[in-house]
């Protein structure tokens, strides 16, 4: 007897797409945020899960990231 296994991963989030208002996300600490620098106006750096993310404040899109830390 064969059985398959499906294994569906959920991402959390999308570049280019703002992050989903379910999604658990924290600030990143004094020493992390100044290793990768300033944020262009209107945006910050938040971690998701082992992901940084660079976000629009406004809207929450994701504009670019940083996997697997």
């Amino acid at each position: 007897m064969s059985t398959n296994l499906v294994v569906t991963i959920t991402e959390l989030w999308r570049r280019g797409y703002p992050l989903a208002r379910d999604v658990i996300f924290y600030d990143l600490s004094l020493r992390m945020a100044g290793r990768l620098g300033r944020t262009p106006a209107g945006h910050r750096y938040v971690r998701v899960a082992q992901d940084i993310l660079l976000i629009a404040i406004g809207t929450g899109m994701v504009v670019d990231a940083v996997y697997g830390l």
